[in-house]
């Protein structure tokens, strides 16, 4: 209770913040450009239009949500340790898991939003199902992205540094399947260095997330998608948000601040 009640504190005023800086807004404007885009996009389409907007529009909404919650999740805690309101808040008396409890807690909370309402935008172009399957992946990969941004501004302490890891972080882990394609199709060679990319590039698959499994545009358009990819999903996000939970936490603890 003791580390938990000074949680709910820090994840309620993350919320705060992310209200006054007006970041609600934002993802309303990001849904609406990328609707705008979609329609016009669209037009341009020769066949099958309806499917060429929809995945146009998931696509966007997606590298939306995952860029405007991971940039106010690094410039949030970038500034506030600019500002030392880090060092006020732990020197008062609770534990440091508490604070960064609470603001994985308050970023999990805010990345709901971005999944509920690009969710209902996308009911209006696929069946509300697999729109609800599509926005509860989403939700999974945004807590990903949120952990993984809270664990590079914790031990990286800058903000540019931090939003360059979690670029690369999500574009590696987004592309992993295509990578292990092509290091393993009939095209790649026999050489000891193409094995050993290979090789590289399965280890690397065993550490990362699959994101590329994760709000899969054909789940919206084909119906290939059911609640069995929906588990996998929920336990890829249950385990590397844990493991990036206790890396950050195990960073913190270190630092000596």
């Amino acid at each position: 209770m003791s580390t938990l009640r000074p949680a709910f504190t820090i994840a309620r005023y993350t919320l705060l913040e992310a209200l006054r800086s007006r970041l609600l807004w934002l993802f309303v404007l990001a849904a609406c450009a990328a609707a705008a885009l979609a329609g016009f996009l669209q037009q341009l389409a020769l066949t099958e239009s309806g499917a060429v907007q929809a995945a146009l529009l998931a696509a966007t909404l997606r590298l939306a949500s995952v860029f405007l919650l991971a940039t106010f999740i690094i410039t949030s805690m970038a500034r506030e340790a600019a500002d030392r309101g880090l060092e006020l808040l732990l020197a008062l008396p609770m534990p440091r898991a508490a604070y960064l409890l609470g603001k994985l807690l308050g970023y999990a909370a805010l990345a709901a939003v971005p999944a509920l309402l690009f969710g209902l935008l996308m009911a209006l172009f696929a069946a509300p199902a697999h729109s609800a399957l599509w926005a509860l992946s989403l939700l999974g990969e945004l807590w990903i992205v949120a952990a993984f941004s809270l664990l590079c501004t914790a031990s990286l302490q800058q903000a540019l540094p931090a939003l360059a890891a979690t670029g690369g972080f999500y574009v590696l882990a987004r592309m992993l399947g295509s990578l292990q394609l092509l290091a393993h199709g009939p095209q790649a060679g026999d050489s000891w260095q193409q094995q050993a990319m290979a090789g590289a590039i399965d280890v690397l698959a065993l550490l990362l997330p699959r994101l590329d499994a994760f709000t899969r545009t054909d789940w919206l358009l084909y119906a290939t998608g059911d609640w069995q990819a929906l588990g996998r999903v929920a336990a890829q996000t249950a385990i590397y948000v844990g493991l990036l939970a206790s890396c950050a936490l195990c960073d913190f603890y270190r630092r000596n601040i």
